[in-house]
């Protein structure tokens, strides 16, 4: 992974908002590299979201957590690998045909379009499940590296697991929340420093930043932390 802090940090825009995120894209751009956009605010601005952030300077990441049929999955995906996505997720409980389905759908979409390819990240376990079986997360991240994925989708405390069960592919963590802020709905939260020191690629941040008195003062000390555990990870 790169060295810079920034391009570890994933911002979370939920909100319903188009002008909202774009808004909060502009004044935290400085430590954000990716933008990360889900079912809310996909469903209130559809895929200008994807073009509009892709101006402001951000990779996107459409998080919408596709599970369906792989015949449904796969023509989806050749609409949605079009809009120049860096990244989206599909859900490994749906098997390995409908991940294989999203993975060659996007590729299929983005290959029509001229755009990059985009990473499909298989999503294990919800960060709000407080009962994740060390064989599911092992299961399913085997899954995910059969089917094609670039990366999968996982909580802090699950890395040691997964990154066994399927070594090689991108980690991304949701859930992060700087010590002494509310975990809201997260049952298995993580600082930014531990995530990092078990081996995470990618921090998703979101309303622990955006929601903050003060979103560029927290990201900066998130950005602070981030490149402090790395230092110490390197050395």
């Amino acid at each position: 992974m790169v060295d810079d802090p920034r391009e570890r940090l994933v911002l979370a825009l939920d909100v319903d908002d188009l002008v909202v995120a774009l808004r909060l894209a502009r004044r935290l751009r400085p430590w954000f590299s990716v933008a990360k956009v889900g079912l809310e605010l996909f469903g209130a601005a559809g895929p200008e979201t994807v073009s509009a952030l892709t101006d402001e300077g951000y990779r996107v990441f459409l998080d919408l957590k596709l599970h369906d049929i792989p015949t449904t999955v796969s023509r989806a995906t050749r609409v949605l690998g079009g809009l120049g996505v860096a990244f989206t997720t599909v859900h490994t409980q749906g098997g390995g045909a409908m991940v294989g389905a999203a993975v060659s759908g996007m590729a299929e979409g983005a290959a029509a379009a001229g755009a990059p390819t985009p990473c499909v990240l298989g999503v294990t376990v919800l960060t709000s499940d407080t009962d994740a079986a060390p064989e599911t997360l092992a299961s399913r991240s085997r899954l995910a590296a059969e089917a094609g994925c670039g990366g999968i989708v996982c909580a802090a405390p699950d890395l040691p697991i997964t990154r066994r069960a399927a070594p090689g592919l991108l980690t991304v963590v949701p859930g992060i929340r700087p010590a002494g802020t509310s975990t809201d709905d997260q049952a298995r939260a993580s600082t930014p420093g531990a995530a990092i020191a078990a081996g995470a690629d990618l921090l998703v941040i979101g309303r622990a930043v955006t929601a903050a008195e003060d979103p560029e003062a927290m990201a900066a000390a998130v950005a602070g932390e981030v490149a402090s555990s790395m230092a110490s990870a390197g050395g």
